[in-house]
């Protein structure tokens, strides 16, 4: 009786599933609507309360927030290049992992760490909106929303023990809205030297984790313990204001800046050809590095004189003594007319001792080209004394947030004075009557620089240093910065005109020690001139 119980007992059972599901399936098709309608679409200002809040986090970013733009673009970009993006990413993941893997598997006695897999998948990130930030110093800040909804294949093999473990990722889902800082951005390519990153808010992070093909975030409580833990691990690192720094080019070398001061003596110059009717010359000497935006500084002239002394000295600012020469020439001044040339040389700094001067008696030349017979010709000498003298280590900027801080001035800086740094960074709706090729004209205690010449151009942009070394802090005084614009065209009635200008009291730079500001300009319509002042003591 046990055993036909027992066959009995199967037949029954089969026969009652085997019913059911016949019996549940003829239920689903008979009971199935048959009035089953199209959706309607209806725009969104037609729908309830109730349906705008359960979309509301489906609604991308730019159709909610005005400030947020449309970069479709960017996600078809990276629809196309997801498949290369894929393997680089993977590769360079790889490559990182390694060293630090094997750095630390020894600690936990564990034989090996290896992927066996690892793939982002078929499904690229998307971007539902970016807000790009403009500010007036020399960065880019953008936030882009970023949604990613990926199938991406990570298994990791772990050996210990003569066992191996096997931990496969699936099903990933990040949400952030990271800050993207390039800065500071550099005329060199590819024309930013960091990239800043930080979190705006805690990310959304899901994702499956399976352990010998068991799904462990199935496990009641783990799920969301290591979904929380995730978030506050990387909250404490990224969330802003703290930032991921990743370095992209050297500041300071992006930005040239100097890195020494040549000290130049202007001695004499001998056996000067005569240029005048009257048998004399008006020699007075420019000079000035090559590889250098700023304008020649000049000599006195001395008048009637074919063996001049002058004895005056000048100090320039060295940003690259591998590559860069001091350029002297010799000029004939003249009253009317343009002055004449009288002869010329070049010394490379390269040949310079730092911290020794040296004295130098230069032949002088039609030009630098050694096969011009021309150069034959005796033009006289120019007797000349120089010292590079470079800056210590301390004082050259290592960081964009360092390069942000004021430099320290050079040590041959008199004691109580210090070195005014004047930025002209770009101008905007300058506009002539007759022409537009501005140019900025700054002047201080009787010293003029000057700027490159833009053409044609109501917005130009220089980003141009000049220096002036004073011994005293200029509290009282006042620089005067002049936009101007010169006409190629020779025999126009209005060849040069002011497009505004800017009187700007020294006071605040000396307190704050840097400040950088849009400045409107006067006798302008709508002009406006960005310039950053710093003031720089030992």
């Amino acid at each position: 009786m046990g055993f036909l119980s027992t066959v009995l007992g199967f037949c029954g059972f089969g026969v009652g599933i085997s019913a059911g599901l016949v019996i549940g399936y003829s239920f689903f098709i008979y009971f199935q609507p048959s009035d089953v309608k199209d959706p309607k679409i209806r725009p969104l200002v037609d729908q309830d309360s109730e349906t705008l809040q359960k979309m509301l986090p489906e609604i991308p970013l730019w159709v909610k927030n005005p400030d947020y733009d449309r970069v479709d673009w960017i996600n078809k970009f990276l629809e196309y290049l997801w498949p290369y993006l894929d393997k680089a990413i993977c590769t360079t993941a790889k490559n990182i992992a390694k060293p630090i893997i094997d750095e630390q598997i020894p600690k936990y006695k564990i034989d090996a760490v290896e992927f066996e897999t690892l793939t982002l998948g078929s499904l690229p990130p998307t971007f539902q909106g970016m807000k790009v930030y403009v500010t007036d110093e020399k960065e880019l800040i953008m936030e882009p929303l970023i949604k990613w909804a990926g199938n991406p294949n990570v298994t990791v093999a772990v050996k210990a023990f003569g066992l191996k473990a096997t931990v496969q990722v699936v099903d990933l889902q990040v949400f952030a809205l990271p800050r993207i800082t390039l800065k500071p951005l550099v005329p060199s390519f590819p024309c930013f030297a960091s990239i800043f990153v930080s979190l705006m808010e805690k990310p959304h992070v899901d994702f499956g984790l399976k352990l010998i093909g068991a799904d462990l975030m199935s496990i009641p409580g783990l799920y969301r313990f290591v979904q929380e833990l995730i978030k506050d691990q990387v909250a404490n690192m990224y969330l802003w204001p703290k930032t991921l720094q990743v370095q992209i080019l050297d500041p300071a070398k992006a930005f040239k800046r100097p890195v020494g001061m040549l000290h130049v003596r202007v001695v004499r110059a001998m056996k000067l050809r005569k240029k005048d009717l009257l048998g004399a010359s008006d020699p007075y000497v420019k000079l000035k590095l090559t590889e250098d935006k700023l304008s020649s500084m000049k000599t006195t002239v001395k008048h009637k004189n074919l063996n001049p002394e002058w004895n005056e000295e000048f100090d320039i600012f060295v940003k690259d003594p591998q590559t860069q020469a001091l350029e002297l020439r010799v000029f004939d001044w003249e009253q009317i007319g343009k002055h004449e040339k009288m002869g010329m040389n070049v010394i490379p700094l390269k040949e310079l001792t730092p911290e020794e001067p040296k004295v130098m008696t230069l032949e002088l030349l039609k030009n630098m080209d050694l096969n011009d017979t021309q150069n034959e010709k005796s033009r006289g000498q120019l007797v000349v004394e120089l010292t590079y003298k470079p800056f210590k280590e301390d004082e050259i900027p290592k960081s964009f947030e360092e390069s942000k801080t004021v430099q320290k001035a050079p040590e041959n800086t008199p004691d109580g004075g210090g070195v005014l740094a004047v930025i002209v960074h770009e101008a905007q709706d300058v506009e002539g009557k007759h022409h537009t090729n501005p140019y900025v004209r700054v002047l201080f205690r009787g010293e003029e620089k000057k700027t490159k010449h833009v053409k044609k151009n109501r917005d130009p942009r220089w980003e141009e240093e000049f220096l002036f070394m004073i011994d005293e802090p200029p509290i009282n005084e006042k620089l005067h910065v002049e936009v101007l614009s010169n006409s190629s065209r020779i025999g126009l009635l209005h060849s040069k005109e002011s497009l505004g200008y800017i009187d700007i009291n020294l006071s605040d730079v000396v307190n704050n020690k840097r400040i950088n500001e849009k400045y409107h300009l006067i006798d302008s319509k709508n002009g406006r001139i960005q310039i950053e002042l710093q003031w720089r003591t030992k």
